[in-house]
């Protein structure tokens, strides 16, 4: 991954995570992280 791609991703990550806090209230972060959190409660059992 060059740097140019990085910046772009991270840009676009930054831009997806202000227009969720604007236009949901942040409700979609909420849910990816609980889903997140269920993944890796998932996959330490499974360790």
């Amino acid at each position: 991954m060059t740097n140019t791609i990085a910046l772009w991703l991270g840009l676009f990550l930054i831009a997806g995570i202000i227009a969720d806090l604007a236009l949901n209230g942040g409700s979609a972060l909420m849910f990816l992280a609980r889903k997140f959190l269920d993944l890796i409660e998932w996959v330490a059992f499974w360790n």
